[in-house]
């Protein structure tokens, strides 16, 4: 089975970055979710069984998340090894 990853920068209200990635963090699919500083407050990398998988379940989980103001999913298109 392959896995389609991506990556989701996320900016939220002020405050709520912590708790926004803490609750992520509990998603099916996610394998990681991170605060960090910079134009987006959390960095959430994504693991799924297929891009529809992706688009119509993880995503919208992500984006019900309180707290959250934008989203941007960059799905990987290689890897490197």
């Amino acid at each position: 089975m392959s896995v389609v990853q991506a990556y989701i920068l996320i900016q939220t209200e002020v405050g709520r970055a912590a708790l926004a990635a803490a609750t992520i963090a509990e998603i099916s699919g996610v394998a990681s979710s991170e605060e960090v500083s910079g134009p987006y407050d959390v960095i959430v990398r994504v693991d799924a069984g297929d891009a529809t998988h992706l688009t119509e379940n993880v995503v919208p989980q992500i984006q019900k998340v309180d707290g959250i103001t934008r989203t941007l999913t960059c799905p990987v298109v290689s890897h490197t090894r």
